[in-house]
């Protein structure tokens, strides 16, 4: 048990999710999330999400946290304990530097996600994707106006932010730093008549581009595919690359682990002790064939495998994992088997093992278990409505006349 559970749900988890788990959650959930990505979100949305998955991707914190939850986590600080990390240290880490990365001279990355499907994994596939990216204005070459019509921003000072002081008290003020509304934070300011008619003065233009995503082999959930030079353009600075984050959907039949794929297989009773063949379609559809010898018993919940015919291996996809298989033997329904075959059932199977009943032993009758259904009530289900004693009244005893 858990002390509270905000973290878990602040990332859509349960709190008995695995750390890839954590990671899918956190990776989807910052993309939308991000400042950058989406200018309408709240801010403090991402900070806690961010905070969330710092405590709970790290083994000691969140076992910290599931004991004595977020308070107890964050006055455990004193003690080498919490210390929040900021945010977008955590998300430019996880996504190797994504949004707000000015390295150098280079300007932002683009990082968009790219739902793939668990036969692209395995076959390997191309996808055409759209993005909307900004690029230099080629009419006014990144100037915003004519020749010589840009000057200073007198407001800010050319430094494209304004700060205004407030007095919250005697002696007590508070500073708010914001962007200058007049250039609009550029730090300059062009004459609406020399503004160039193309980008309207803002010296970059949207530009839809198109580029070829080439999923290889074995690639995991997550994989980052780059891009390079191929983000966002600004005026004097190296353009960002274009980040490809691949996001593995869920199959219905197989389930990936690393190299392994896993699949139930279910089977019948008869299937588990006569034997039986089974067609498996693999995900590049071929037909795989897999045989029970008769006496070869099956057990519910065995696990058998397949070399050689799991996920392919990255970069190497002439090798590959295991297919795992997952045994559910379907034992026979109630009433299905007819009263007259069971003893010639009895002859077929192993005898029943011998059993000694005491002289003083009880017969008990064995009914279905319903968890909804409390002890008590099973009590009192043994005396019959009307008999005086499930409401506690005397025994009446009735004398006869001659």
């Amino acid at each position: 048990m858990v002390k509270e559970t905000k973290y878990y749900d602040i990332l859509g988890v349960q709190p008995n999710a695995t750390v890839d788990e954590i990671k899918k959650a956190y990776r989807k959930l910052a993309l939308k999330l991000h400042p950058d990505k989406n200018p309408d979100n709240d801010p403090e949305q991402f900070k806690q999400l961010s905070q969330a998955y710092e405590v709970l991707s790290d083994e000691k914190k969140r076992s910290l946290y599931d004991q004595v939850g977020e308070q107890g986590l964050k006055e455990g600080a004193g003690a080498g304990g919490f210390h929040g990390s900021d945010p977008f240290d955590i998300f430019n880490m996880f996504f190797g530097g994504s949004f707000s990365n000015r390295q150098d001279n280079r300007g932002k990355n683009l990082v968009h996600q790219l739902g793939v499907s668990l036969e692209d994994l395995y076959n390997g596939a191309v996808r055409k994707l759209a993005l909307q990216k900004n690029v230099i204005c080629d009419k006014c070459e990144g100037r915003g106006g004519k020749q010589g019509a840009v000057s200073k921003c007198t407001t800010c000072n050319g430094s494209g932010f304004v700060t205004r002081v407030n007095q919250l008290a005697p002696g007590m003020i508070q500073q708010i730093r914001s962007h200058c509304s007049d250039c609009e934070g550029q730090g300059e300011k062009i004459n609406a008549k020399d503004k160039c008619k193309t980008c309207d003065g803002k010296k970059i233009v949207r530009e839809r581009k198109i580029i070829e995503v080439h999923i290889d082999k074995g690639m995991e959930d997550g994989k980052k595919i780059t891009f390079n030079g191929e983000g966002d353009q600004e005026p004097g600075l190296e353009p960002g690359d274009i980040v490809i984050v691949l996001d593995e959907k869920e199959h219905s039949i197989f389930k990936r682990d690393k190299t392994d794929l896993h699949i139930k297989m279910p089977i019948t009773l008869t299937e588990t002790l006569c034997g039986f063949q089974k067609v498996i379609k693999t995900l590049d559809n071929r037909q795989l064939v897999i045989t029970s010898l008769p006496g070869e018993i099956i057990k519910p919940g065995d696990i058998k495998c397949i070399l050689n015919e799991g996920m392919p291996v990255y970069r190497n996809p002439l090798e590959k994992g295991r297919l795992v298989l997952h045994f559910d033997v379907k034992f026979p329904t109630k009433n299905e088997i007819r009263p007259e075959n069971i003893s010639k059932l009895e002859t077929l199977l192993p005898s029943r093992s011998h059993v000694s009943i005491p002289m003083d032993a009880e017969e008990c009758v064995l009914t279905e278990y319903d968890p909804r259904q409390s002890q008590r009530s099973n009590k009192n289900d043994i005396y019959d409505d009307d008999d005086p004693r499930v409401h506690g009244g005397p025994t009446q005893v009735n004398c006869a006349t001659h």
